[in-house]
């Protein structure tokens, strides 16, 4: 082979060589970049999603912690809610009357929730006056009682002295008024034939009529 011969193969394979080399150098760096910007976009993404996510929790722990999704009910003061009870009113009550022989002499007043109405008679005497001067009867007994719930046929019974004194003073009367506290805007008008009012007592609230004995 002659040395002219022997050169032109020589400088057409290191061309080729290099050729080869340089192609070789760019793939490698084309998918290290597209490696890198591909993990770049997944560590964001997962950052992002990531922080979604903690914030949706924190936001549901705080609502369910201080009870704010409805806003209702009375704090229990241990991060609870409790229902707020209804108060009786003398209109969500049907009311009656008798007259019984025992202590001297007295009436007895009844009470039940009306139909469809549950409701609670404060721990505190019933509010009972008598005639156009608005008398009002005192305390029979030295403690309130306790708060009953009325509902269905639950009936609760107070017990009502219209004459303390021993004399013969007083004014003829045939009808109480009677309301549930002193605040109650619907007071009732209940007949109970003629008494002589003179220094009028009432029990507390009882669940048991054997236990509104008003004894003075």
């Amino acid at each position: 082979m002659s040395i002219n011969r022997r050169r032109a193969l020589l400088v057409s394979a290191a061309v080729v060589s290099g050729v080869l080399l340089m192609t070789a150098c760019e793939n490698g760096d084309v998918d290290a970049g597209a490696a890198q910007d591909s993990s770049s976009s997944a560590s964001s993404d997962s950052s992002a999603a990531d922080g979604g996510q903690s914030t949706d929790k924190g936001s549901d722990a705080t609502g369910q912690g201080t009870g704010e999704a409805d806003g209702s009910g009375v704090d229990t003061g241990d991060g609870e809610r409790a229902p707020v009870e209804q108060s009786c009113g003398a209109n969500d009550i049907s009311w009656s009357t008798r007259s019984e022989s025992q202590a001297g002499g007295y009436i007895l007043i009844m009470a039940k929730a009306k139909s469809g109405i549950t409701c609670y008679l404060p721990a505190a005497l019933p509010t009972v006056a008598f005639g156009s001067d608005g008398t009002q009867a005192g305390p029979a007994e030295q403690a309130v009682g306790e708060q009953i719930k009325l509902s269905g046929n639950t009936t609760a019974y107070a017990g009502v002295n219209p004459k303390t004194t021993n004399g013969d003073g007083g004014k003829e009367l045939d009808s109480i008024i009677v309301g549930v506290g002193n605040e109650d805007p619907d007071p009732v008008s209940l007949k109970v034939g003629t008494i002589t009012v003179d220094s009028p007592v009432v029990t507390n609230w009882h669940t048991a009529p054997t236990d509104a004995v008003p004894f003075s």
